[in-house]
């Protein structure tokens, strides 16, 4: 029999709920003897519209750019350090762009077959729902995706999970 999950992609937003969504990525991953990614995107498009609308000026935008990628780092070496803990390597990818493009870009060159979100935010309108980057991916994605939604129940198992040696 063949393991259901081999190579699993956890995407960070820099929210609390993706940090839940990767201490479960590290459950599955340790129990299914799974590779496990931690991605990180800082969203260029997004700033490039604030720039565009004028909300931004072209500096500003450059050190707000520097800012959420110093976010990103942070983000991705406690993922690592989560998955130190457990005995789980986990590779860190950082990239710049479209974030629903980078991220089923990824999920198809490194053949990725599950990818795992944290909870999707509530959407209040049409306009939400297009613009919501994990809505995206659940919908563009050419893998399963799992939501990861209950906060407690992730943790009780994360921490059910012997630690490193």
């Amino acid at each position: 029999m063949t393991k259901p999950f081999s190579n699993i992609l956890v995407y960070l937003d820099g929210s609390e709920n993706s940090v839940t969504a990767a201490m479960a990525a590290i459950v599955l991953a340790r129990r299914l003897d799974a590779n496990l990614t931690a991605m990180y995107v800082v969203n260029t498009r997004a700033l490039q519209d604030l720039v565009k609308a004028k909300i931004f000026l072209d500096i500003e935008e450059q050190e707000y750019r520097r800012d959420i990628e110093g976010d990103a780092q942070r983000y991705l070496n406690h993922v690592e350090r989560l998955g130190m803990k457990k005995s789980v390597p986990v590779k860190l990818v950082k990239k710049s762009g479209t974030v629903n493009i980078e991220v089923k870009s990824y999920l198809q060159e490194y053949d990725i077959d599950l990818l795992v979100l944290g909870g999707i935010s509530q959407i209040h309108s049409r306009r939400d729902e297009l613009l919501s980057e994990p809505d995206r991916m659940m919908r563009t994605a050419p893998c399963p995706v799992l939501v990861v939604r209950d906060n407690d129940t992730i943790w009780d198992m994360f921490e059910s999970l012997p630690d490193q040696p």
